[in-house]
């Protein structure tokens, strides 16, 4: 922006009345021009206006000062001085030439329909003024040059009007679209937060339990029975190192470009059942494990939300099930569905800090990852005792919620 446009735009009263004065000067400067000189010349100074066309012209020019303002109002002002110099001023001086630019304030500050009957009322009244009542013949040719004139002040004025209502509506809808895609930014790093958070969860309660549950061990029968303490310590060595790696996966996602690279191991998935349900074995949880090897891969969004689903299901049944309990897994293909169910014989109902089906981060964080799949979760008390959980998962399954997007 230019500083003349700067000035322009802060101080519009200033610029008003600097529009004013150059139309008066316009105004003086024509009142002694002769159109019809020798030749159709125009001859400079042939005629001198009279006090009353001086007046008319500097009540005109005065009355534009305030266009912005009242544009109406100035438009009736302008047009009532231009009428009576139309009827009296002889020679005529081009007072008109103040309601030609209030006309054209009025279409341009307006809406379309307002400048239409506001125009061709200004038109009619003041061409109708000059034609019936003035001293020159109707057919004149300065009658017509004011229809003329005011016409086209309208539709510069509302072209003008267009085109800044055009610029407007560009600058909003780019407005609209930065907010938008900030709106998108945000709710991006909002959902890669979630599930950041879900995964450190996962990660964390499963191998923390583990290495709780083998260093419990390892100091019970350090003295007794050192090869089953070392027994112990090797699988709080092979569980710790299992979540290093895990969290090093998940903690790579939140490198900066030009950190060193992330690793590129897959998500873990249904094929590294087996492996996860030793673990548990090892801590001492018993787990039986029925699946049918039947039908395509899982897609990895569904392998990883099922071993998740099946590694905190575990984890809970290890932390608060008791001494004594065990576990049945259960992973079955249904026509398009994958129904996981892990039942543990522990206490029917929730236990001192046992997670009950509307508590506790994990079933949260499990719940969270079977809906955003278009999935199911149903967890609970079992009746004669015990605990399940029932997860049943589209193999076609599409992330369909804000805040629950999958890996």
């Amino acid at each position: 922006m230019t500083p003349l446009v700067r000035w322009a735009r802060n101080h519009p009263l200033a610029l008003d009345a600097l529009v004013a004065l150059g139309v008066l000067v316009a105004m003086i400067a024509g009142s002694l021009v002769d159109p019809h000189g020798p030749d159709g010349a125009y001859v400079w100074g042939a005629r001198t206006p009279g006090g009353l066309s001086f007046l008319l012209m500097v009540l005109g020019a005065l009355a534009l000062v305030f266009r912005r303002k009242a544009p109406m109002c100035v438009l009736g002002a302008t047009s009532a001085v231009s009428a009576v110099e139309l009827v009296t001023g002889e020679p005529r001086a081009p007072v008109v030439m103040s309601a030609v630019i209030a006309l054209f304030t009025v279409a341009a500050r307006t809406d379309r329909p307002t400048t239409w009957r506001v125009g061709l009322a200004t038109m009619a009244v003041l061409t109708a003024v000059a034609m019936a009542d003035g001293p020159l013949p109707w057919y004149a040719q300065e009658n017509l040059g004011i229809f003329a004139w005011t016409g086209m002040a309208a539709a510069a004025g509302d072209a003008v009007r267009s085109r800044r209502a055009f610029v407007q509506a560009i600058r909003e809808r780019a407005e609209r679209a930065e907010r938008t895609r900030e709106e998108e930014a945000r709710r991006r790093v909002a959902e890669e937060r979630l599930r950041i958070a879900r995964d450190l969860h996962d990660v964390v309660a499963h191998h923390i339990a583990l290495v709780n549950v083998q260093a419990g061990v390892a100091a019970h029968v350090m003295d007794k029975r050192p090869d089953q303490a070392k027994e112990a310590l090797a699988h709080v060595r092979d569980a710790s190192r299992s979540a290093l790696d895990e969290l090093r996966a998940t903690v790579g996602l939140l490198r900066q470009s030009g950190d060193p690279e992330a690793p590129t191991e897959p998500a873990p998935g249904l094929d590294r059942l087996d492996d996860l349900v030793a673990t548990f074995r090892h801590a001492g949880l018993p787990v039986e494990v029925a699946r049918t090897e039947s039908g395509p891969a899982l897609p990895a969004a569904v392998g990883l939300a099922a071993f998740r689903v099946v590694q905190e299901a575990l984890t809970n049944v290890r932390k608060h099930a008791g001494p004594g309990a065990k576990a049945e897994v259960s992973v079955v293909r249904v026509g398009h569905d994958v129904e996981i169910s892990v039942l543990d014989n522990g206490p029917g109902t929730p236990a001192p800090g046992r997670p009950d089906e509307n508590g506790g981060h994990g079933l949260l964080g499990m719940r969270e990852r079977v809906t955003a799949l278009g999935g199911t979760l149903t967890t609970g008390p079992r009746y004669g005792g015990g605990f399940r959980v029932h997860a049943i998962l589209p193999v076609d399954a599409r992330p369909t919620t804000a805040g629950n997007a999958t890996p």
